[in-house]
């Protein structure tokens, strides 16, 4: 097949030979055209024309970075993200003004000659040899091209951009090459094309679509001839002729390309000098780019989407091809997040915790039966200002997605976890301890998944010393008592109470392994909002936990759909057994410890939970279409004890579960259900356990914790044992010693 001639009559190849003829015969004085000392550089031409034959001929072009738009799951713009702002565009949608304004300034016999530009060559041989330096180029615009697609693929690596626009004389011929292909294969309508779509024209802006968005607030296809003149001349030097740095500079350069255009036929001498005369008339946009751009404080699960596609698997089997995927950008994303419940949910986190607290608050909602991330809120905002109180740190999420290097502790909202394990195991809700308000309990009466036991005795106590008699699982679910529980984990097996951890997926926020040790029922393992939003989704799923997910689909730049991870659906516990617990837990929000929580238009349940001395709050709870995680606490090393403090303005002397995250909870739950379906939990009778006969003792005691009286209501369909009072339960974090987990 015969090659495309080009100007002059020559094919391309026969222009390459007799371009290396001259290199061969000029030796230094042609590499004069690009650089500034070529014997310097110890080149010789000789060697470079016998391997040019060697290069490959197949260039293979990347495809262009382009933004990434992050929708949620009503189509709604969350954020744009990009590694480079860069839009795609046809040449149809580039002004004619704008193509012509280009090829005049940096190639204007780009249409009369092949890769190579031998007038052009010459031209910048004798000027250069005039001046004894490199005062001029002689790169065709598919030349250009090429080396672009060379800084492209390089990417970020600063290694790799410098390998490719470094000043030697065999990158020279090695662009030639590749030139010579581009122009055979694409021709040069396509080349212009694809020049303007690759080409940097400073403030971030790359390619002509975001560049006239920058600096003029218009699509390209909409620029005026002296707009076009000015984007042209940037591309020289996009630092130099900065029109939002130095208009100067820019008005003169745009003067150039306009008398250019003139010169070589492209507009008349009249419409030159009407536009020389025109103002710049700037409409600088700003580039908005990244999570901390995301609407309703959703910056976070911005983030987290982007770490999800920087580490799942489904997208990339090595952290590089999940890095190519991310950085390529291009991609429309659909995401999982509900408009309506990100409002609530950033609402209900700012309400009572200012950004400028010591403490912070978190709140996630997954709905049931999906594991669809439906809201991340947090009280500190996103970003990276800290003197605006922001923050990167996603206290939602483990520490591989971003979050707390720590976790945190979750108190008592881990012992309905154990509660499940027991009726599985086929004990009774109506089983009974009798328990005073501290004991001591030998470790050997539990047993690992190894089959080891433990040494020694674990001294648990709840707070008050009122806090002692008879309870079934209900009522001491309902009032959180640790001794209880403490009991409830031997009957149940240690095991299996981690096993059922495990199976509704309580994960801990370090990424670490749960240790088996029998405080885990008292919420001694660190874990982070999230996980306890899908856990106790499984309760509100009844018994199926679904992993939790923030990604429905995403469509390449060319429409192409990506194959993303989908929720994973398992039996953790049978029916009856979740039944039991959204029974059980349903009480604590009705007469419990989460009174302060309740909603009363629909059926809720949840838990409060606290950490010793108060470093961490919690209220976990759900109804059969949403479940959400309240979390209230400091993060690192060294946290704050939530006794006499002032949060959100308001003075608390010891902060509980159902007092400051209650209401955070009940808030984030009004706002995400408004006008949704109020479905009713599976009913299930609760037998009665035994009651205490002494109605005597600490009848007017009240709450340690402040979240109600200790009166004996009934909770989920019995009657707490008379002289039973709820309080807040200490006991024994990381297996020994007084704790604070509690309501």
């Amino acid at each position: 097949m015969p090659k495309k001639r080009s100007g002059g009559g020559l094919t391309t190849t026969q222009q390459a030979a007799k371009f290396l003829g001259v290199a061969a015969l000029s030796g230094a004085v042609l590499a004069g055209i690009a650089l500034p000392a070529a014997g310097a550089l110890g080149l010789a031409a000789k060697g470079t024309v016998e391997g040019f034959d060697e290069i490959p001929s197949n260039l293979k072009t990347p495809p262009l970075s382009q933004r990434t738009t992050i929708l949620d799951n009503e189509g709604g713009m969350i954020a744009t993200v990009y590694s480079r702002d860069r839009t795609v565009v046809p040449l149809k949608d580039i002004s004619p003004y704008m193509q012509d304004a280009i090829v005049a300034i940096e190639d204007s016999r780009f249409y009369k000659h092949g890769a190579v530009d031998l007038k052009g060559i010459l031209r910048a041989m004798n000027r250069n040899v005039q001046e004894g330096g490199a005062a001029q180029g002689a790169s065709t615009l598919t030349q250009q091209y090429v080396k672009n697609v060379f800084v492209e693929e390089a990417g970020d690596d600063p290694d790799k951009v410098a390998e490719a626009t470094q000043q030697t004389l065999g990158r020279k011929v090695r662009e030639l090459k590749y030139a010579i292909q581009v122009e055979e294969e694409l021709g040069k309508k396509k080349i212009l094309e694809n020049y303007l779509n690759i080409t940097f024209f400073g403030q971030q802006a790359y390619g002509i679509e975001a560049a006239s968005q920058r600096y003029f607030s218009k699509h390209a296809k909409d620029l005026t001839l002296e707009e076009a003149a000015m984007l042209a001349g940037l591309v020289q030097s996009p630092t130099r002729y900065d029109p939002v740095n130095d208009s100067e500079e820019a008005t003169k350069r745009r003067n150039t390309v306009l008398q250019r255009m003139a010169a070589v036929g492209n507009i008349s001498q009249d419409e030159a000098d009407k536009a020389i005369a025109a103002p710049l008339k700037l409409k600088v946009k700003q580039p908005k780019n990244g999570c901390i751009t995301a609407v309703e404080g959703s910056g976070f699960f911005c983030d987290y989407v982007r770490k999800t596609i920087l580490t799942n698997p489904a997208f990339g089997k090595t952290d590089e091809e999940r890095t190519k995927l991310w950085n390529l950008g291009g991609l429309t994303i659909r995401t999982t997040l509900s408009p309506r419940a990100q409002e609530a949910a950033n609402e209900a986190s700012t309400l009572k915790v200012n950004k400028t607290d010591k403490i912070a608050a978190s709140v996630v909602q997954v709905q049931p039966g999906t594991g669809k991330i439906l809201s991340m809120g947090q009280s500190r905002p996103y970003g990276l200002d800290q003197k605006k109180h922001e923050t990167v740190l996603n206290l939602a999420v483990n520490n591989k997605m971003g979050g707390s290097t720590y976790g945190f502790q979750v108190g008592s909202t881990f012992k309905p976890i154990t509660a499940a394990a027991a009726l599985e195991k086929g004990v009774s809700p109506a089983q009974t301890f009798s328990t005073d308000w501290k004991m001591s309990v030998p470790k050997n009466k539990y047993t690992n998944c190894s089959g080891a036991q433990g040494g020694g005795d674990w001294s648990v106590q709840n707070e008050l010393e009122e806090e002692k008699g008879t309870w079934d699982m209900t009522s001491a679910l309902g009032k959180s008592i640790n001794t209880y529980f403490a009991l409830l984990e031997q009957k149940a097996g240690l095991c299996e109470t981690v096993t059922m951890a495990k199976k509704v997926g309580y994960e801990r926020g370090d990424s670490k392994q749960l240790v088996e040790e029998p405080a885990i029922t008292l919420g001694s393992e660190v874990s982070t909002p999230l996980s306890m939003a899908a856990t106790y989704a499984a309760f509100a799923n009844r018994g199926t936990y679904c992993t939790p997910i923030a990604i429905e689909s995403i469509k390449d730049a060319n429409g192409k759909k990506v194959r993303v991870p989908k929720s994973a659906c398992t039996s953790a516990m049978s029916e009856k057994t979740a039944d039991t617990i959204n029974a059980m837990l349903k009480g604590v929000v009705e007469d419990g410890t989460g009174t302060l929580a309740g909603l009363s238009d629909r059926d809720n349940a949840g838990k409060t939970g606290t950490t010793e001395e108060r470093r961490d709050a919690w209220f976990v709870g759900y109804t059969p279409n949403l479940s959400t995680a309240v979390w209230v606490g400091s993060d690192g090393a060294k946290k704050v004890p939530m006794y006499n403090i002032t949060i959100g303005g308001q003075y608390y002397d010891k902060v509980c579960g159902g007092c400051l995250p209650g209401p955070i909870w009940r808030t984030a739950m009004t706002g995400a259900l408004e006008a949704s379906e109020t479905p009713s939990f599976n009913q299930v009778a609760l037998p009665r356990g035994e009651e205490k006969k002494d109605k005597d003792k600490g009848q007017d005691k009240g709450r340690g914790d402040g979240d109600d009286g200790g009166k004996p209501d009934p909770i989920g369909g019995i009657t707490l044992p008379p002289g039973v009072i709820g309080g807040n339960h200490g006991g024994g974090n990381h297996g020994g010693g007084r704790g604070g987990n509690g309501p």
